[in-house]
């Protein structure tokens, strides 16, 4: 099997495009929490509170999920920093191996987010 290659630079642009993907979900994540909390004291029936108690623990994995992921995405910069600093003769024309693992969580999570996006709204449309 065959391992794909890609420029250093386009490597380093990609992990910049993640993690504000990434930074753009967690502030969700904090304003979906803060909403949460107003539905929590607002409705205290038991069926709401259980869809509260669902999210919230969706919300905390998610935060999990994503911090999990800018720490692979930061340990990949560092191995590219590395690598550009042990050799800094152009750089931007050196390849490395491609960060495809990475990339596939990152899409994964963007739709798993999506989904759970459209589901917190749902609810919200149903109770408020």
């Amino acid at each position: 099997m065959k391992t794909e290659v890609k420029y250093i630079t386009d490597l380093h642009q990609e992990h910049i495009e993640f993690k504000s993907e990434l930074n753009f979900y967690k502030d969700e994540l904090v304003s979906f929490t803060h909403r949460l909390e107003e539905i929590a004291s607002a409705n205290t029936k038991k069926e709401v509170m259980e869809q509260v108690e669902k999210f919230q623990n969706h919300f905390i994995r998610q935060k999990e999920v994503l911090d999990e992921l800018m720490s692979k995405i930061n340990q990949h910069e560092h191995e590219l920093a590395n690598n550009a600093q042990s050799n800094n003769v152009a750089t931007d024309h050196r390849k490395v191996a491609d960060h495809v693992e990475i990339r596939d969580e990152v899409n994964t999570y963007s739709k798993l987010f999506d989904a759970l996006k459209v589901e917190f709204r749902e609810f919200l449309g149903k109770y408020f």
